[in-house]
């Protein structure tokens, strides 16, 4: 007795999923610019390295005798792969069914990424295309849609529990709306690329019934909007360049919060001093530079990837390696907003600190702050509050920082660039205090000013006197910062300071929890 017939349907099911919807599915997603989804899992991980969980769920039918008449594969790809030699999990929509409307074992399939990802502690990477439901549900019973009411939705608290606990990353590839679109932000990177992808609450015609508003696609969701929206992190040329940024996003990250980050070798030297550095910051305090100049000068060559570089534009975040060793930058870009901290720069650098404390990487701070925004459109925004977020934020990590004082440090919103276990080094360039000089003297002597002979020179007189206050040399003799160091020295002194944290870094594995911010 063999069971080579049933064995034989097994391989049947498994070719017939392969093929999606049909050849003519297949044409027309690569008539849109876009990959089958098997053909995008295959350009991400390492070659030959996924392993498929759920090949065989789908719909069948069969005839009398047992043999496969039809099989509709779910529209959901679940498995585990190599990205770089790491395990991970990949799941991934398939369009070319039923336009990735879930069916059952398709919702299923993605629940157990969630899961799987979170028991073997990988990160989990979702390629997301399509609406996710219909009016139907993935039951497909007319009125059966939605959630029961009787207990929380497992989706909901799976997704909690792999937020906390690994490197979540999710693509957009596709228009991507409703439960899809809510899984995609629900990372720690998300991802769409520039001319395929859309992301959407609801499709144009919810919105054209809900609202009267007649509007494609790309007009409701395209990536000039949700780059800038803050709803998605980082912009994608194509699909090529999702998987570029994926792999190198996850080479800086552990694949859990029991790990620390893995330490890359490098050939650039830790004792680099760069001379640049002596010269960049210019002695016009009115006169912009380029930040992004200065992070790219201290850390590893090329090893800066940026995050959410079209949101909150007055803040720059992102990760780097510096001696071979993981680091969050964060960093202010006085060609944006003067580099103040406004409400949208708030939100993405709160987001930023959770990412790094989470994942055990240490912060390197370049600071150059003069202030919250301020005036009608920042009091509208609620720039307080969410500054006020993410000073909680930043005082509420456990991970070692490292502060550089570039320039300006002033007001409340300098103490978000500092965390409760920072080391601070100052350039001779750093100034410090309560407000910017010139709205100080504006402020403090107002009357003493107007009633001057030559108020523009009384003015100036007295923002002289201000600036040699705001001076950091008086700060440094009186250790109000670590150490006022040569700007070339900076890479080095980091590279120290990396080295002295580790067994720090040690102690401080599992997830993180955190008390109410404002």
């Amino acid at each position: 007795m063999s069971w080579q017939k049933e064995v034989d349907q097994i391989a049947r099911r498994r070719a017939l999923a392969r093929e999606h919807g049909g050849s003519d599915a297949v044409a027309r997603q690569h008539e849109r610019g876009r990959l089958t989804v098997r053909e995008r899992v295959d350009a991400l991980v390492d070659p030959t390295s996924f392993r498929e969980w759920g090949g065989v769920a789908g719909v069948s039918e069969t005839d009398d005798e047992g043999e496969i008449k039809s099989f509709t594969s779910s529209n959901v790809l679940l498995g585990v792969a190599s990205i770089d030699g790491r395990p991970v999990v990949v799941c991934g929509d398939d369009f070319t069914i039923r336009g990735a409307a879930y069916s059952p074992a398709g919702l299923k399939k993605g629940l157990y990424a969630d899961e799987l990802a979170v028991r073997r502690r990988m990160p989990l990477v979702r390629l997301l295309e399509g609406g996710g439901a219909s009016i139907a549900g993935a039951s497909g019973t007319t009125g059966r849609s939605g959630y029961d009411m009787t207990s929380p939705a497992v989706a909901n608290l799976l997704c909690i529990d792999a937020l906390a606990t690994v490197p979540v990353v999710c693509a957009a590839l596709g228009p991507v709306a409703g439960f899809p679109a809510a899984r995609l932000v629900a990372s720690h990177l998300s991802i769409m690329t520039r001319d395929t992808a859309q992301v959407l609450t609801g499709g144009p015609s919810l919105v054209a019934r809900a609202t009267g508003e007649e509007l494609t696609k790309e007009e409701l969701g395209g990536a000039d909007i949700h780059t800038r929206s803050g709803v998605v992190d980082n912009l994608a040329e194509d699909e090529a360049d999702v998987w570029r940024q994926t792999r190198r996003f996850l080479s800086y990250l552990p694949s859990s919060v029991y790990e620390r980050p893995p330490r890359i070798p490098i050939s650039d030297p830790p004792e680099r001093r760069e001379p640049e550095l002596l010269s960049i910051i210019p002695r016009n305090r009115r006169r912009a530079y380029k930040m992004r100049r200065v992070v790219e000068l201290v850390v590893d060559t090329d090893s800066f990837f940026e995050i959410a570089p079209f949101y909150g534009r007055s803040q720059i975040t992102g990760l780097a390696r510096v001696d071979g060793h993981s680091v969050g930058i964060l960093a202010n870009d006085c060609y944006r907003d003067g580099g103040s901290m406004t409400a949208e720069g708030a939100q993405k650098v709160r987001r930023f600190f959770e990412l790094c404390d989470s994942f055990h990487i240490p912060i390197l701070s370049f600071v150059d702050e003069p202030g919250f925004a301020i005036g009608s459109a920042a009091e509208k925004a609620g720039t307080i509050r969410y500054g006020m977020q993410t000073m909680f934020a930043a005082l509420q990590t456990s991970v070692p920082w490292f502060a550089v004082l570039v320039r300006k440090s002033f007001g409340v919103a300098a103490g978000i660039h500092l965390g409760p276990q920072v080391t601070a080094v100052a350039w001779p360039s750093a100034q410090s205090g309560a407000l910017p000089v010139e709205a100080g003297v504006a402020l403090a002597y107002r009357s003493e000013i107007e009633s001057a002979p030559d108020p523009q020179a009384r003015r100036r007189e007295l923002e002289d006197e201000m600036i040699n206050a705001q001076s950091v040399f008086p700060r440094a003799e009186e250790f109000g910062v670590h150490d006022l160091i040569d700007p070339r020295d900076t890479r080095p002194r980091v590279s120290q300071w990396l080295e002295e944290i580790q067994h720090q870094l040690a102690g401080q594995l599992g997830p993180k929890s955190y008390s109410p911010r404002p």
